[in-house]
């Protein structure tokens, strides 16, 4: 059955090992700053705050955004929320913060794109970059998902493959003969793996 394209962005799914790979960094969000949903991968900006990546990034990125907590200008008081509505949903001199995951061995079962060819078992090792997508306002859910045309070598990429996602047969982003199929991404280029500072 071919794949339905419906990107949900970067759902963690599980560690390289035993150790558990679940906990959440916190860190701020500018009061001025774009939407951000929850799975979307997430940069450090110049000053200090995290913002919702770009596509084809080459710029290392802070982890996950799973996400916030925030003062709410719209009922005056903390509310947590699945993802950061943007500008303006903050009442002003407050803090935004935001929950990401940078375990540097965390993985996260993404889709990869509807065009071309997909990705396969001979595209496990390889670096891909991102494409952001359209987040959705309702579920907060992201619209991220790998480029599966930038597949490479490309060491500021910031995704790994690291398995392509065949079970359970028959489900949607299991076939692997036809694009937008799921695959299972390591962290490459982020803040907590990086030799490189920002």
């Amino acid at each position: 059955m071919a794949n339905t394209f419906a990107p949900f962005g970067f759902s963690q799914y599980r560690g390289t090992g035993s150790a558990p790979t679940y906990e959440q960094v916190a860190r701020s969000v500018a009061l001025t700053a774009p939407a951000i949903y929850s799975g979307d991968p997430v940069t450090t900006q110049a000053d200090g705050t995290v913002a919702q990546s770009v596509s084809a990034t080459a710029v290392q990125i802070a982890g996950i955004f799973v996400g916030c907590e925030y003062y709410s200008a719209a009922i005056n008081r903390k509310v947590w929320s699945p993802y950061w509505p943007g500008s303006g949903s903050a009442l002003a001199n407050t803090v935004v913060t935001a929950y990401i995951i940078t375990d540097p061995n965390a993985q996260f079962v993404c889709q990869s794109g509807n065009a071309g060819a997909p990705v396969t078992a001979a595209d496990v090792g390889s670096n891909a970059n991102i494409v952001i997508g359209t987040g959705n306002a309702l579920t907060g859910i992201s619209g991220a998902y790998i480029n599966q045309a930038t597949i490479a070598t490309t060491a500021t990429f910031p995704f790994r493959i690291t398995a392509v996602v065949t079970q359970p047969p028959g489900s949607n982003g299991t076939d692997v003969a036809s694009n937008g199929n799921w695959v299972i991404v390591a962290f490459n280029n982020v803040d907590t793996k990086s030799l490189t500072g920002i």
